[in-house]
């Protein structure tokens, strides 16, 4: 049903571009087949179902998914009501909606996430999804973008739910660790206590009244209703907003013994109930009327299912059942009226009722419902909600009278409102509506009422899903559509009766000051917090890379300091080995001397040259400690970063003009600090090692995959997700180099000047292509005299193939020998650097002609496909395979396919390279010849 689901959602477009507004009628069908395949084991009864596939299982994650009695009611709702909306969309758009398609898509796709959520088992799972209802929430809430108004509401909305879906995150983790398993019905098997598991139910609750819009949450759902009709059927009565009281269903069985529990969801529940149910009566546009009302009623959801005993449960499932019935038809007949007058504003509406007759009895009938009115769904609930508490907790009653009455007199005012006559108001021309755009509203009205009549059938299904409740007081109650006189009859009168009171004072209501107006709370709240974060950013990010640096490794020493500290094992100094021989101490103080040296200097060009032989000290040090891929690779990053230095050099003044004495002090202080963190940190983490270490196995791994070099191996087959993922890394690296120096500069070479300028120091060069030809040297023609070095030059092209020849070994060769795409890649660069700084930017196009983002792109592709080559020669992603073969004249050739991976890398890094040398290279020379031209000052 899922795989299903999801594949409508991607056919949604293409269906509805082919087929129009009719594409709705197989879209409502596959959600129509959820509920159809859950409707009988609900009714009936049944074992629970579950499947599971394995997802990282190096991780302990699973697949796990699961139905029981209240997951197939909720696939029922979901499913059913769904349906009926989706087929509803059909006839409330018109076919000239530019992005109906994608709307279609993102509401079944929806469905899909709905359904996923409530069938997990498994609680990483289920944030999943949960996460998957917010982002798809946004989308349409947001779905007329063109308006700022549904923006703000979309954006509003995702910020707020998204805040408490982070929280409920943690709790969720927080709660699997202290149980010892993620899996959804293990847990509520056997709830674990303490006070981590204290924490962690605080923590979920928050995720699910953020979702659920409850106090002080419910700043948000109001504001939701700028999206279509639909949307607010579907999301806000009949599926998102629910989850937050499915969650609190699931655990309360378990976890409502939990100290904070029930002030937190009765104390959020009654107050939501209240405050949102008196702002209902204060509201001109209808759908922001239900919308409260929904809030109100979600409220008092949380309250019967979240009350911890049976009675409670089976009434605020009865609700949770009633509700998604009369508010979607509530909703969707809010879309009929503004489909048919064109507006929502119950002032403007008047004698609505006597022209649209059937629209006015299916409102009627949901509207009963949702006032508890008998005979309808909504009464059977409402009158066992009373039960549950006039036993044990009368002011708890009373406060959910109180909230009853509220919602009889926003009821009656949403009636009156929409359909009565108003003296003093004109009629408005009414497009009488469609069959198929009252049908859907007319089978949900007819539901909440049919249904309530066969309460007492409901008892079977309803009853399973409240048996995992514990039974509190009279535990043999059962639903019925009727009960008889008694004391929770009663309280559905004086409510009713206290609602047509409410709803007869409503102008006085209206006049009566507002507690809170929640679009300025979260303004207000958004505001605060823009304001902090200026001023917080102002204070700590100054400009100043040094000072950022500076920041980031205090707080990394301080972090490191803090673990030293708590006691963790020391080593013993006298069976450490400091080193292997006097060499590397030589080496090791001359690259500490060479690195504060670099700190003391004032000239740049000074602190280039030391921090580059710091770094080809750390190089020579594994050059002793027997590691020569880490060594070959640190001395060529070590010298490419040096030609990049330069590069930027030519354009910044010789030397610091900031950085006084006690500026190098505390930069030496804060620097020896990280270090000697990070050396303490290391020796405690391998004296803490209690494993045999992963690396054991390496070199029989390596054998096995066809190579001798455990590095290279280790690298293109034993780690290769994360070498794919740093080579991507580095593409975009690329990426941003050129979008932050010269974002309007193409990759390949400087666009050919105009004529009459000067280039290079050549007058009268128009284009690249008109450089004389024939030339060994490039930069003959091209560069002022002044710049060229012909020693240079005829190196430079002399010793080019070589290296280039150099670095293919250095890649074909990895496998058995120090190297690899990466080294190779780097040495190619390095050539090509050399042909740069010897004749320039027309030197280097004739060197590499091919544009650097073609290398990037290439590499990328390369290293992809192999991975995906993997399920193709072998069994997972990644995987390599090698063959062996008799070559004439080669002899015997042995190749692995984690060659092409390290091809891809090798281009990747060739592209890297060229891009820097394009972007901060020529266009610092550039800017240089402009600045000669019009007598600046040189670089």
């Amino acid at each position: 049903m899922l795989a299903a689901y999801c594949a409508a959602a991607a056919a949604a477009p293409v269906l509805v571009r082919a087929l129009g507004r009719a594409a709705f009628a197989p879209l409502a069908a596959v959600l129509a087949a959820a509920a159809g395949w859950a409707v009988w084991p609900w009714l009936r009864g049944g074992a629970p179902r579950t499947e599971s596939w394995s997802w990282i299982s190096g991780l302990g994650l699973h697949l796990y998914l699961r139905s029981d009695p209240l997951t197939w009611m909720m696939m029922v709702i979901v499913g059913g009501v769904g349906a009926l909306i989706v087929l509803y969309c059909g006839r409330y758009f018109t076919g000239a909606e530019p992005k109906l398609g994608a709307f279609a898509g993102e509401l079944v796709g929806f469905g899909a996430a709905m359904l996923g959520l409530v069938l997990s088992d498994d609680i990483v799972l289920l944030y999943v999804f949960w996460e998957l209802t917010t982002v798809l929430s946004y989308l349409l809430i947001g779905y007329d973008a063109e308006r700022g108004i549904a923006r703000r509401a979309a954006t509003q909305a995702i910020v707020i739910t998204t805040f408490g879906g982070l929280a409920m995150l943690v709790g969720l983790l927080l709660l699997g660790q202290a149980a010892g398993t993620y899996r959804l019905s293990a847990i509520l098997a056997a709830p674990p206590g303490g006070g981590a598991v204290t924490a962690a139910v605080a923590l979920i609750l928050v995720g699910a009244l953020s979702k659920s819009a409850l106090v002080p949450f419910g700043l948000w759902l109001p504001g939701a209703m700028a999206a279509p009709t639909p949307v607010s059927a579907f999301l806000h009565a009949a599926a998102m907003v629910k989850a937050g009281v499915f969650l609190v269903a699931r655990l309360a069985p378990a976890f409502a013994g939990t100290p904070g529990w029930r002030p937190v969801v009765l104390g959020c529940g009654i107050a939501t109930m209240l405050l949102a149910g008196w702002r209902a009566l204060r509201e001109h546009d209808l759908k922001l009327l239900l919308a409260y009302g929904t809030v109100s009623q979600l409220g008092f959801m949380f309250v019967l299912v979240g009350a911890g005993n049976r009675v409670a449960a089976l009434a605020g499932f009865t609700v949770l059942l009633a509700h998604a019935l009369f508010k979607s038809a509530l909703f969707l007949a809010v879309g009929v009226v503004d489909h048919s007058t064109g507006t929502r504003d119950l002032r403007k509406l008047s004698g609505l009722g006597r022209r649209t007759p059937v629209l006015f009895g299916a409102a009627i009938a949901a509207a009963a419902s949702m006032a508890g009115v008998p005979a309808t769904l909504g009464f059977a609930g409402k009158e066992a909600a009373y039960e549950a508490f006039l036993g044990g907790d009368v002011g708890l009653a009373v406060l959910l009278a109180v909230g009853s009455a509220l919602t009889a007199a926003y009821t009656l005012r949403f009636l009156w409102g929409a359909f009565a006559r108003k003296e003093g108001v004109a009629p408005r021309e009414v497009h009488r509506p469609g069959a198929l755009l009252l049908a859907p509203v007319v089978l949900l009205a007819a539901a909440g009422v049919v249904i309530g009549l066969l309460a007492a059938q409901l008892n079977a299904p309803i009853g399973r899903e409240a048996a995992p409740f514990p039974v509190k007081g009279h535990g043999g109650y059962h639903l019925s559509a009727w009960h008889g006189f008694g004391l929770p009859l009663l309280l559905t009168a004086v409510s009713l009766a206290v609602g047509v009171a409410l709803f007869v004072l409503g102008r006085r209501i209206a006049r009566a000051p507002q507690f809170f107006e929640p679009e300025e709370v979260y303004l207000r709240f958004m505001h605060g917090l823009n304001t902090f974060a200026l001023q917080l950013t102002g204070t700590v990010q100054r400009g100043s890379l040094p000072n950022y640096l500076l920041i980031i490794l205090l707080v990394a020493a301080g972090l490191a300091g803090g673990a030293v500290v708590t006691g963790l094992p020391w080593p013993d100094p006298l069976s450490e080995r400091i080193w292997d021989g006097p060499a590397q101490a030589l080496v090791a103080l001359l690259t500490v001397v060479a690195a504060a040296m670099a700190i003391r200097a004032r000239d740049r060009g000074q602190t280039v040259v030391l921090s580059g032989a710091s770094g080809f000290g750390v190089s020579t040090l594994f050059v002793l400690q027997g590691a020569p891929d880490l060594a070959l690779t640190q001395f060529l990053v070590e010298t490419a970063s040096l030609i990049v230095f330069v590069l930027v050099l030519r354009r910044l003044p010789a030397r610091f003009s900031t950085r006084s004495p006690a500026q190098r002090t505390v930069h030496l202080a804060v620097g020896a600090l990280t270090g000697l963190m990070a050396a303490v940190v290391t020796l405690l983490a391998a004296q803490a090692r209690r494993s045999v270490p992963v690396s054991a196995a390496y070199p029989g791994a390596a054998k096995e995959a066809g190579g001798s070099n455990i590095v290279a191996t280790a690298l293109v087959d034993l780690r290769a997700w994360d070498t794919l993922g740093e080579s991507v890394v580095i593409a975009l690296a690329a990426l941003g180099v050129t979008s932050m120096v010269f974002a309007r500069r193409p990759l390949s070479a400087p666009p050919p000047p105009g004529p009459g300028t000067t280039v290079w120091g050549v007058e009268e060069i128009t284009a690249l292509d008109e450089a004389p030809p024939g030339g060994w040297l490039a930069a003959g023609s091209t560069l002022a005299a002044e710049r060229r070095s012909i020693v240079f030059e005829a190196v430079a092209r002399t010793i080019f193939h070589t290296v280039l020849l150099y670095s293919l070994f250095l890649l074909f060769t990895a496998h058995s020998a120090p190297g690899g795409g990466f080294s190779g890649g780097i040495v190619a660069g390095l050539a090509l650097a050399v042909r740069y700084l010897a004749g320039g930017p027309f030197e280097l196009r004739e060197a590499a002609p091919v544009p650097a983002g073609a290398l990037l792109g290439g590499g990328v592709v390369v290293a992809a496909g192999t991975a995906l080559g993997g399920l193709g020669w072998g069994h997972a992603v990644l995987q390599s395979t090698s063959v062996d073969a008799h070559v004439p004249v080669l002899g015997h050739v042995h190749l692995v396919t984690s060659l092409l991976f390290e091809i891809g890398v090798y281009l990747i890094v060739v592209g890297l390279v060229l891009t820097v040398l394009n972007v901060l290279g020529a266009e610092v020379d550039r800017q240089t010849e402009a600045d000669r031209a019009g007598g600046g000052v040189p670089g």
